[in-house]
C-alpha cells in the first residue's frame, strides 16, 4: 500500500528539512504544502526532494491538507498522512499511525497525547483547553475520543476522498472528526508522543480552538 504523508507548512523555515528529512524514508512520497510562507519555507522545502506544491496566498492549515490530499488521491495514495511542519510529532510513529489501516481494521486512525505516551502539553492546554474541547465534542457532536483536537491522522484513500476539508483554518481537525463519525468509518485511536516547542506555542491558539468547535456547531 502506498503511503502519502501530507505536511502543510507555514513560516517552518528552521524546521521544515529535518521534519522532511526524518519523514521521507518512511513513506513512499512526502507533500509539503508551503502556504504562502513568508520565510524561506518554500525554498528549503524544495532542496529536500519532496513533492513540493504552493499556495499563492496564504488560505490556512486546513486549505493545504486538502491541497495535499488532492495531489495525493491523483497519484495513487492508498493512504494519506497527516503531519505537522513544526517538529512536535515523531516520524517514527507513523508506522503506528498507518498500521490499522494497513491491517483492514480502521478506515482512519487519530492520533492521541492521552493514551499512555508522555507529552509535554503546556498546562494551560491539557487542564483548560482539552477537557473544555472533549467536552464540546461529547456534548454537541457526540463524539468521544480521548484527544478532541490532534493534527497526527492517518486515513484510506476511500475517507480522503469522501471527506473534503471545508475549514481552511484550525476548525479542520473537528471537521474531519464530525465527518469521520457522520460516515461511520471504523475509527481507531493510538497514542502518540507530541514534543512542544515553546516557539510554536501561543494561549492565543488554545482560545482558538474553543472559538473554531463552537463556531462550526453554531454554524452546522
Amino acid at each position: 500500500m502506498k503511503v502519502f504523508c501530507v505536511i502543510p507548512a507555514y513560516n517552518e523555515a528552521r524546521s521544515i528539512v529535518s521534519v522532511v528529512g526524518r519523514v521521507k524514508p518512511l513513506v513512499d512520497e512526502v507533500i509539503v504544502v508551503d502556504d504562502h510562507s513568508s520565510d524561506k519555507t518554500l525554498e528549503l522545502a524544495q532542496k529536500t526532494g519532496a513533492i513540493v506544491l504552493h499556495h499563492i496566498i496564504n488560505r490556512g492549515q486546513g486549505a493545504a491538507l486538502q491541497t495535499g490530499n488532492d495531489y495525493a488521491l491523483r497519484h495513487g495514495a492508498d493512504i494519506i498522512v497527516h503531519f505537522d511542519a513544526d517538529g512536535q510529532f515523531l516520524a517514527e510513529e507513523i508506522k503506528d499511525i498507518v498500521q490499522p489501516i494497513k491491517n483492514n481494521q480502521a478506515d482512519i486512525v487519530f492520533g492521541s497525547r492521552f493514551l499512555g505516551k508522555k507529552s509535554n502539553l503546556p498546562k494551560f492546554k491539557k487542564n483548560i483547553i482539552m477537557p473544555l474541547a472533549k467536552l464540546i465534542n461529547k456534548v454537541f457532536f457526540n463524539i468521544n475520543l480521548s484527544d478532541p483536537q490532534n493534527g497526527f491522522r492517518a486515513m484510506s484513500a476511500l475517507v480522503a476522498s469522501e471527506i473534503r476539508i471545508e475549514n481552511d483554518g484550525m476548525a479542520h481537525c473537528n471537521e474531519i472528526l464530525i465527518k469521520s463519525f457522520k460516515n461511520k468509518y471504523r475509527i481507531q485511536e493510538v497514542p502518540i508522543t507530541v514534543i512542544y516547542h515553546e516557539f510554536g506555542q501561543k494561549f492565543s491558539g488554545g482560545i482558538r480552538i474553543i472559538k473554531d468547535l463552537i463556531y462550526k456547531k453554531l454554524t452546522k
